[in-house]
This record gives structure tokens, C-alpha cells and sequence, in this order.
């Protein structure tokens, strides 16, 4: 059956664009400069502003997928990485369900490729669609069927960019979603995950050191933590209240909430070297030994990336019934949503939604305990979920690895080839849930101390940053050292 699909979508593969694979070994200079690149176009793509749509003070419905998505309200980039991550976790689950069936051999992993490339497309033309036709840019009869029609083809543009620049690095999110990728190779790291975190470490510099300005109840202050330090002791005369002011000011971002943003960011890394190793050798070759490393975070991001895009989707989709009927018990009893004052955006004050969302300060979990006890309650059992889940959609679980290890003629030492299934279910269902689990954890620590980005955006730029750190050590290893690498 899953052959059959795939040898069904093959016709249609050959209509979307695709990146050729390097006919030379690309240089570690040669990878920089096209990873620089890329960055640039996406970041020009971020800042360009879709043409015909009309201009909005309500509140964003997509603020909360924004974070996992790098998506940029009302430019180019408004789909983000959405279409992409979309067609990837469906078509990696439908692979994992075998209800595709992949073969191993180089021409099934370029159709399962092409297969998603397309899928890809598919859910970026919907959604462009979906976007114009609910109203986000301007009633549709006031903006005219030609404009519509304008928008959606930026919108499907700008998803086929992000489709080419993420195949022109590597094969992504999709590679370490799916080992039955191919690899372009011309870039560092994943283009998705580079887009992820440059939008998060955006988030995070702009929130420290912006040059905005907002008019509070106290007078006019820099919305930067930074700069808002050094304004307020310039312009106050009680220095101890300006200090206190910029450390623990509300509605702005403070020093406090960046303090806590830098020790987050510390722990992640810090738990990132936390492994088993477990001995193999060579069933072939007597004499060869290697070890077989086992993370504590043996799933990644990928549980908190599952979760924040369940909640994010449920968010979405109760704010958008809320609007239309609001008086109804069950959208109520899904959520209830008031607009933030100063934002673009609306947060949960009642319902599902509320007890699934972070409390807001440390004075809002006293008042309401049990909103923190079900948040923290959902955020550990959800990531330890789906990080267990994962490695048994994903081709990660112990049969698999136990399988992988005897294709390559490796064998644990001290054990036969049967026993090492066994061996192995000790330690890699433990990994990926109690991973799970620690990533939950964090997750609630940096929502919890306020940690800018919010903890699911942390967690992300951390794990992505530090994937790109074993990338650069390996680039070194092979290179032969620092010099070699450069020039």
C-alpha cells in the first residue's frame, strides 16, 4: 500500500523545485557563506511586508505558534516553517505506522523526499488560502478577489523560498525527524532549525537592548531590559527605586527575566552532556571497539516542538471559535480569551486553555495554585508522552538501533545479537521519557522565573545551538584542526 502511494505521487514530484546535490565535497568556508546566505534571505524575507493587506490593531491569533513556527506577522514569512514542519511529522508518523512504506534503497528515499517537498507545497497553498479567506489581512469583499489572489501567491512564494533555502543546507527538520532524507549539504547544520533559533535569539536580543519606547503609568520607558537599566538610573533621582524598577518592572521585559534567560540557557547545556555509553565492537573485525552514546536527551526537542504545537493549534482554534460564538458553554468551557493591554496578542482567562497556559508571575501561582499544579501536571506528562511515543514512530526504539547496529556488523560486547534488544530496552525507553520529562521540566522552570522567549523557545534555541556546536566540532575533527577549517 504505502509503495503504491509513493509511486502514485511520483509524477507529481517532478513540478516542485529542487536543489541538485553537490558534485564536489563542500568546504567548511563554502558552507559558512551559504549558510550566511540563507540566514540573510530569510531574515530580509521576515522584514518585507506582504503587499495588498490591510493594516490591523486586533489581537494575533498565531502569537502563540509563532515561537516554533519563525513566522513574522503580516510579511512573507507569516506561514514561517509551518508547511514544512506540517508535511514532515504527518508524513514521518505515516512512515513510522507503515502505513508508507520506505525502502532503504536511494531511490524510495528520494520519492518519500519528493513526497513531502510536495505535501509541503500542498499545505503551504491551504493554508495561504485559509489565512485570506478568514479574514486575517481584511474582509475579503472589501479587499477584491485580485488581491486575494496576490496575497496567496506571496504567501506560496515565500513558502517555496523557505522549502529551497531549508534543502539548500541540509534536509532539516526532516533529518532528524527522518533518517530517509537526503542530504543537499551545502550549508551547516539544518536550515529549519537555524530559522527556529534565529528567530527566538532575535526575540531575546530585541526584548534586551530595543530601543522602543512605551508610555507606562510611571512615564516613558525603553522597552530593552538594558537600555531601560541605564535610562532609568540617568533620569531617576532615587537611584535604589530605579534599580528595583529595572530589575522587577511588570509588563516589560526586566533584567530579572534576561538573568534568567542566561541561566536557563546554562542548565539546557549543562543537562546536554548527560549520557550512557554503551560498548560495541566489531562482529567482523577483531580488535575494533566504539561505544554507542545514549543522551538523556535521546529525543531532542522534538517532545516540547509536539507539545507546544498541540497546545499552540488548541490556542488557534478557541480563540477562533470564541469570536464567532462566544456565548456558547463548550467554546467556553474550551477557553475564554481577553486581549493583553500593549500587545498584539490575547491570553486564556478561563477554560482548558487557561490551566494548559503558564501563570503569568510568581504572585499569579499564589493566587491560583491549582492553575499551576494542572500546568506543570500537563507540561511533564505531555513531553514525557511524546518523547516516549517518538522513538517508536521515529525508527529510534531499541529494536531499530539494535537493528541499525547489526547492519553495519556491530555487536555490544558481552552480549549475542539476540540479547541485544534486551540490553538495550534498559536504557533508551528510560531515556527518552525521563528526557522527556527533564525537558518538561525546564520548560515550566524558565515560564515559571519569567525567562524571555518563553521556556519552549529556550529549550529550542538551546538544543538547535548546541546541535550546531557538535556540527562545528565535527567539522573540526575532520579538518584536522581550527586553521585548516578557515583557511
Amino acid at each position: 500500500m504505502g509503495i503504491k502511494f509513493l509511486e502514485f505521487v511520483k509524477p507529481f514530484c517532478g513540478f516542485v523545485p529542487e536543489v541538485s546535490k553537490p558534485e564536489r565535497k563542500i568546504q567548511f568556508r563554502e558552507k559558512m557563506l551559504w549558510t550566511a546566505i540563507t540566514l540573510f534571505v530569510f531574515l530580509v524575507c521576515c522584514q518585507i511586508p506582504l503587499f495588498g493587506i490591510m493594516s490591523t490593531d486586533s489581537a494575533d491569533p498565531f502569537y502563540w505558534l509563532r515561537v516554533i513556527l519563525a513566522s513574522n506577522r503580516g510579511t512573507l514569512m507569516e506561514l514561517g516553517i509551518s508547511p514544512i514542519v506540517t508535511s514532515g511529522l504527518i508524513m514521518q508518523l505515516l512512515a513510522g505506522a507503515k502505513i508508507i512504506e520506505v525502502g532503504d534503497t536511494p531511490k524510495d528515499r528520494a520519492l518519500f523526499n519528493g513526497a513531502q517537498k510536495l505535501f509541503g507545497m500542498v499545505i503551504t497553498v491551504g493554508q495561504a488560502i485559509v489565512y485570506v479567506m478568514s479574514g486575517l489581512y481584511g474582509d475579503p469583499s472589501e479587499i477584491g478577489a485580485g488581491i486575494c489572489l496576490l496575497i496567496v501567491v506571496q504567501l506560496v512564494i515565500a513558502g517555496l523560498i523557505v522549502l529551497l533555502l531549508d534543502e539548500l543546507l541540509q534536509a532539516s527538520l526532516r533529518t532528524f525527524i527522518s533518517e530517509s532524507i537526503l542530504n543537499k549539504g551545502y550549508g551547516l547544520g539544518s536550515g529549519i532549525s537555524l530559522f527556529i533559533a534565529t528567530n527566538i535569539c532575535e526575540t531575546i536580543v530585541w526584548k534586551a537592548f530595543s530601543p522602543a519606547t512605551m508610555n507606562t503609568g510611571r512615564g516613558t520607558e525603553f522597552e530593552g531590559a538594558v537600555i531601560a537599566l541605564f535610562h532609568l538610573l540617568a533620569t531617576r533621582t532615587d537611584k535604589v527605586r530605579a534599580l528595583r524598577e529595572a530589575f522587577y518592572r511588570n509588563n516589560l521585559p526586566n533584567l530579572m527575566n534576561l538573568m534568567a534567560t542566561f541561566l536557563v540557557f546554562g542548565v539546557v547545556i549543562y543537562f546536554q552532556g548527560f549520557r550512557v555509553d554503551l560498548p560495541i565492537k566489531s562482529a567482523r573485525y577483531r580488535g575494533q571497539y566504539s561505544s554507542y552514546p545514549i543522551k538523556l536527551f535521546y529525543t531532542s526537542n522534538i517532545p516540547i516542538i509536539l507539545q507546544s504545537a498541540l497546545v499552540s493549534n488548541l490556542y488557534v482554534i478557541s480563540q477562533m471559535l470564541a469570536a464567532k460564538f462566544g456565548g456558547n458553554f463548550l467554546v467556553n468551557l474550551l477557553g475564554t480569551w481577553s486581549d493583553a493591554s500593549g500587545s498584539y496578542r490575547s491570553y486564556p482567562t478561563g477554560g482548558i486553555c487557561y490551566y494548559l497556559s503558564p501563570p503569568d508571575t510568581l504572585s499569579h501561582i499564589l493566587e491560583d495554585p491549582i492553575h499551576c499544579i494542572i500546568y506543570v501536571v500537563f507540561m511533564l506528562g505531555s513531553c514525557a508522552f511524546f518523547s516516549k511515543t517518538w522513538i517508536d514512530v521515529s525508527g529510534s526504539s531499541a529494536k531499530d538501533v539494535a537493528k541499525q547496529l547489526k547492519e553495519q556488523q556491530m555487536v555490544m560486547r558481552g552480549h549475542r545479537e539476540k540479547s541485544m534488544i534486551h540490553e538495550l530496552n534498559r536504557y533508551i525507553p528510560t531515556a527518552a521519557a525521563f528526557g522527556g520529562l527533564c525537558i518538561g521540566a525546564l520548560s515550566v522552570t524558565a515560564d515559571f522565573m519569567g525567562a524571555i522567549g518563553s521556556g519552549t523557545g529556550i529549550l529550542l534555541a538551546v538544543t538547535i545551538i548546541y546541535q550546531y556546536f557538535e556540527i562545528f566540532v565535527k567539522e573540526q575533527q575532520e579538518m584536522g584542526g581550527m586553521a585548516a577549517m578557515f583557511f
